[in-house]
Parts: C-alpha cells; sequence; structure tokens
C-alpha cells in the first residue's frame, strides 16, 4: 500500500484521506460558512422586523429556528456521516443549505423565514459534523493535528465575528433579504470545492437500522424546552403554561436517554448517541464547556449587535465594522493556541481561555448609555476575542481526541450539538432576563440596563467552564501525542484515552 508522508511522519494514505491539505481548506471553507450564519443575521434584525412584520418575542426565532434544528439534529447528522459516507453527507448538507438561504432570501412573511432558517439548520446539522469527522480522519493525532484544528478553529471563529461585519454592510447597503442571499453562492462554492478536493470513503460498517426516532425526540424535546424558556417574558417561570410546557420537554428527553440505552442492548438497532460515549471524560467535559461558552457568546452577539445600533444610534454597516477587532482578536488567540497546544495540557489553555473570555463579559457588562466606541465596545472585544481564541482548537482536540473512528462523526455532531443547543437556550435564559429588566421601557438607558444584565450573566457563564476544564477536564492527554481510540465495547479503554487512572 503506498502511503502518504505528512509533516509528522508517514501515515499509510487510503481512499478516504489522500490530501490531507485539500481536506483541510474544504472543512475549513464549510466551517466558516456556517459559523458566518450564525452571527450574520444578528445585525440585520431590526431591519428584518421591520421588512416582515416581526414582534419582538417572534424575531428571537429568527435565531432559535436555526439553531434549533441545527443542534436537534446534529446528532442525527454524525450518525448519518459514519453510517453513509462523510463526503455523501457533506455534499447533500451543502445542497439543501444553499437551498434554504435562496427560499429565505425571498421571504414574504415571518413565518417563511422562520422556515427557511429552520431547514437551514437541518443542513447544517448534515454537512458540520460530516465535515470535523473528515478532518479528523485526515489528522488523527500528532503536531500536524494541533496545527490543523488551529486553522479550524480560526476559521470557525471568524466566521461568527465576521459575520457581524457582513451582515451589517449587506444590511445597510442592499437590503436584508441578502443576509440570507450571501450563503447562496458560499454554499455553492463550498460544495465545488469539497466534490473535488475531499475523496470519497467507504462508509463503516452498518451495525443496525438508523435511530430515527431519537432524533426526533432529542429535536422535539430541546425545541419545548426553549420555546418554555422564552415564553417567560409573558409567562412567569411558575406559571402553568411555563411548568406544563417545560415538563413535556424533560419528559421527551428522559424518553430519548431510554431510547439509546435500549438501542444500546439491541443488536439489531443502532443508538443514536450510545451512552458510554458520554463516560469518556474528555468528551463529556468538552461539551460541557462549549454548551456554558456557546451560550455566553450568542448571547454577547445578539446584546451587543443591539447595544451598539439601539443604545449609541449606529446604523447596520457601522455596527458590523466594531466588530471587526472582534474577528481580529479570535484569529490572533488561536495563533499562540498552536504553539502552546504542544507544551501545555489543553485543560491549562480552556481555563486561561475561558477565564479571559469572562474578563471581557465582565468588562462589557459596564455599558452604559452615553458609552464610546474605544472603553465599552473595542476593549472589551479584544479581551473575549483573544480569549475564546485560545479555547476553539484544543476544544475540538479535546472531545474527538481518543474516540474510535467509527464514531467520529457522532463525537463531532456532540460538540457542534452543545455548542447550538447552548446557544438557544442560552439567547433564551439571558434574553429574557434582560427583557425583565428593561420592563416596558424603550429609552436608551432602559435598554441599556437590560443588556448590561445579560452581558453580565455570560460572564458567570464562563466562569462555571472555566470551573469545569479544571476539575472534569483535570487529567487530559495533549494532543500533539497519539491517544488510545476508546472503543464502543471496551470500557477500559476509555480510561487510557483520558488519562484517567
Amino acid at each position: 500500500m503506498q502511503k502518504t508522508r505528512v509533516k509528522d511522519g508517514p501515515r499509510a494514505a487510503g481512499p478516504a484521506v489522500p490530501r490531507p491539505g485539500l481536506t483541510l481548506a474544504a472543512v475549513a471553507v464549510v466551517q466558516f460558512m456556517v459559523s458566518l450564519d450564525l452571527s450574520v443575521v444578528n445585525v440585520g434584525l431590526p431591519e428584518i422586523a421591520t421588512g416582515l412584520g416581526f414582534g419582538a418575542a417572534g424575531l428571537t426565532w429568527v435565531i432559535h429556528a436555526y439553531a434549533l434544528t441545527f443542534g436537534g439534529l446534529l446528532l442525527l447528522g454524525g450518525k448519518a456521516a459514519d453510517r453513509y459516507g462523510r463526503k455523501r453527507v457533506l455534499l447533500l448538507g451543502l445542497g439543501l443549505f444553499g437551498l434554504a438561504s435562496l427560499v429565505g432570501g425571498f421571504a414574504q412573511e415571518p413565518g417563511h423565514l422562520v422556515a427557511a432558517r429552520a431547514a437551514q439548520g437541518v443542513g447544517a446539522a448534515a454537512l458540520a459534523p460530516a465535515a470535523l469527522a473528515l478532518l479528523t480522519s485526515a489528522f488523527p493525532a500528532g503536531r500536524a493535528r494541533v496545527r490543523a484544528f488551529g486553522i479550524w478553529s480560526a476559521t470557525n471563529a471568524a466566521g461568527g465575528a465576521l459575520g457581524v461585519l457582513i451582515g451589517g454592510v449587506l444590511t445597510e447597503y442592499a437590503g436584508w433579504r441578502w443576509v440570507m442571499l450571501v450563503n447562496v453562492p458560499m454554499a455553492a462554492g463550498a460544495l465545488a470545492l469539497a466534490w473535488r478536493g475531499v475523496a470519497a470513503e467507504p462508509p463503516a460498517a452498518r451495525a443496525g437500522r438508523p435511530d430515527v426516532l431519537g432524533g426526533v425526540l432529542a429535536t422535539a424535546g430541546m425545541t419545548l424546552l426553549v420555546f418554555g424558556v422564552v415564553r417567560t417574558d409573558g409567562h412567569a417561570w411558575t406559571s402553568p403554561v411555563t411548568l406544563t410546557t417545560l415538563a413535556v420537554a424533560a419528559a421527551l428527553l428522559a424518553v430519548f436517554v431510554q431510547v439509546e440505552r435500549v438501542r444500546q442492548r439491541d443488536a439489531g438497532r443502532e443508538p443514536l448517541l450510545r451512552p458510554g460515549l458520554l463516560a469518556n471524560r474528555s468528551v463529556a467535559g468538552a461539551n460541557a464547556f462549549n454548551l456554558l461558552t456557546g451560550a455566553a457568546m450568542a448571547s454577547a452577539f445578539y446584546f451587543m449587535s443591539l447595544y451598539v445600533q439601539q443604545v449609541l444610534g449606529n446604523g447596520p454597516a457601522r455596527t458590523g465594522l466594531m466588530f471587526l477587532p472582534m474577528a481580529l482578536a479570535v484569529i490572533v488567540g488561536s495563533v499562540p493556541a498552536v504553539k502552546l497546544g504542544y507544551r501545555l495540557a489543553p485543560r491549562t489553555l480552556l481555563a486561561a481561555g475561558g477565564l479571559l473570555t469572562a474578563a471581557g463579559f465582565a468588562w462589557f457588562g459596564l455599558i452604559s448609555p452615553d458609552g464610546s466606541f474605544t472603553t465599552d465596545v473595542l476593549g472589551p472585544s479584544a479581551v473575549i476575542g483573544v480569549g475564546f481564541g485560545l479555547c476553539l482548537g484544543p476544544l475540538v482536540n479535546i472531545a474527538t481526541l481518543g474516540v474510535a473512528p467509527g464514531e467520529s462523526g457522532t463525537a463531532s455532531a456532540l460538540l457542534n450539538s452543545s455548542r447550538q443547543i447552548g446557544a438557544s437556550l442560552g439567547l433564551a435564559a439571558l434574553g429574557t432576563a434582560a427583557q425583565r429588566r428593561i420592563g416596558e421601557g424603550t429609552a436608551p438607558a432602559a435598554l441599556n440596563d437590560g443588556y448590561a444584565l445579560g452581558l453580565t450573566l455570560g460572564a458567570a457563564l464562563l466562569a462555571g467552564a472555566v470551573l469545569i476544564a479544571l476539575t472534569v477536564l483535570r487529567r487530559t492527554p495533549n494532543s500533539s501525542t497519539p491517544a488510545t481510540p476508546s472503543s464502543p465495547t471496551t470500557p477500559s479503554t476509555i480510561g487510557s484515552a483520558t488519562g484517567e487512572r
């Protein structure tokens, strides 16, 4: 068998990954597009509300619809990638994502746009775990893996931060519809690059029928959970409506857990999420960290976009420019993460990055109605960007290190899922808290108080993420050295992969 040499040494070439460099390029473009779509809509929200007649509560569903279908179906998408082939699922996801973006760009009613955003989430749920699993396969260990995930994390974060800039420019000079239509040429380009740059691979052996029921239960449960939280702006937490909604959501998620346990014992069925995967300390800790950071970061983009426009009185394009320093800071933070990743334990980088990001959020919490760009936006944005950049690469490394090849898609999906579910729940909970602080007021001072509270609560979430890094992830392997893959059927290998004794 021929061998392909990467910088870390020889590695057997196969049909799955003949050219790791091209795979990395394709995955980076895909991830940039997915991350861009998470924030490109935010700056255009006021114009979208005016153009389509959204109410205050309904407008948040432009964000929720995407995040919920994305997060709720990611596990199913990751399992499909492992089962049917990662390139095939990636291409299908890109096609659906581009088509949904086109439909959303021509929406005439609020329901049309929300439905298009939900369809975008379905496409992203297919393509995101497939892309990350391809990257994991291309760079299984060594320094090349650290560099690859450093590049991935930079494009991931840059897409999210630059989305605010691009969204602002498009909204002001081309109209809000282009925050949707911009995805169409990007999806087409990514499709062409993936078609030529990623080689097809034989899918893993099928252990049983796919777990469609698990995907439906997980999505329905999370949708109701977020809906119940969002509705607390009109119904108290102790009201029958809220309690009933949350109880049904909890019941659906409990059934999902039970279904997965039954699937694991049934040789003719394949669970959507093998419960034993979460026994891996690296996987569990990384996803808990990701859940909290996702909740905080989504809220930051939302609150600061509204603060800069509605309190400081800036237009969409100027607002987008104000977020550019954060994008650059994320890239700056990802550079030392790569260099230090060869020497420091991943949890050390996560703790340091989390502390920096929390400090930036606390600074954001000091915003004032007569604030300035330098002290209220630029300074905290730079701190948050550097801290977040330090976290991303090590986080992905930990979440996929030591996972069996047949479960790399599922592990990748789980990481993406925890981020999107965290973003949706965080925006719902923190947005509700901010709205309660604002009350019926529309004056800049009232809006400022609400947004400041939401950002301060984001700092508290990040402090919790740091605690997870220092406790749950206290023993994880250095990602620059090979790790023993965890086996779906051999619990003892989980300990060796996480460094437990």
